[in-house]
């Protein structure tokens, strides 16, 4: 059976896929720019947009930078499929972030759940209606944070001890950026160039966030 999503952005789901045409179509596609997703013999192909691609490239940017600027060790996993065939559930996000556990997986070339730990922090962009529920996907992958953007605001949620996500005022590995702080520096894209908006942020960060007078030292929450 295949269903579909609303145009503004190509999607597909097809039932009764098993495992192992899965595996097989992820080693397929490779590097190409397709979302796919797995939950129990349901398989979601979705083809992003440029704004969907934007913005999560622009969030990526931000955390990068702010990353360096306050030098936070991180390792960015960008659309990295995460998948576990005994849970028979998988997925790709839009940007991904090693951060508690980035020395966990430094070196390392290859992830495999659950030997190795989900990311810290998983970036959602949701432009437009996913057939499958991929928050329930991160949940049973344990990614404790994840960022959901709409195209409009960003929202912080955190995975709690029943499984379920719920909202956050503060993201609990990068506390020291507000999602207001997120929107409206995404909001300035909209009327800039790139290299000029990123050197804008850096400016921030050097005046609002490293230690200095009237500042205090940020670090992630441990």
């Amino acid at each position: 059976m295949l269903k579909t999503a609303p145009p503004a952005e190509q999607a597909f789901l097809f039932d009764g896929v098993d495992w192992e045409f899965y595996d097989a179509l992820l080693a397929s596609l490779r590097d190409r720019p397709v979302f796919v997703t797995y939950d129990h013999g349901s398989l979601e192909l979705m083809f992003p947009s440029r704004n969907h691609e934007s913005a999560g490239r622009l969030i990526a940017r931000m955390i990068d930078a702010l990353t360096e600027e306050l030098n936070i060790p991180v390792a960015g996993c960008k659309s990295t499929t995460f998948r576990r065939r005994d849970i028979e559930r998988g997925l790709g996000p839009d940007e991904c972030y090693y951060i508690k556990n980035e020395a966990r997986v430094r070196g390392r070339r290859e992830l495999d759940l659950p030997r190795d730990p989900p990311p810290d922090l998983a970036v959602e962009i949701e432009i437009s209606h996913r057939v499958l529920d991929r928050e329930v996907i991160y949940a049973a992958l344990g990614v404790p944070e994840l960022w959901r953007h709409d195209g409009q605001r960003l929202q912080v949620y955190c995975l709690g001890p029943d499984a379920q996500y719920l909202p956050c005022d503060r993201s609990p590995s990068l506390p020291m950026l507000p999602p207001a702080d997120v929107d409206r520096f995404l909001t300035l894209a909209e009327t800039t160039d790139e290299t000029t908006w990123i050197r804008g942020f850096r400016a921030w960060v050097r005046q609002h966030l490293l230690p200095g007078p009237g500042n205090l030292p940020t670090r992630p929450v441990e």
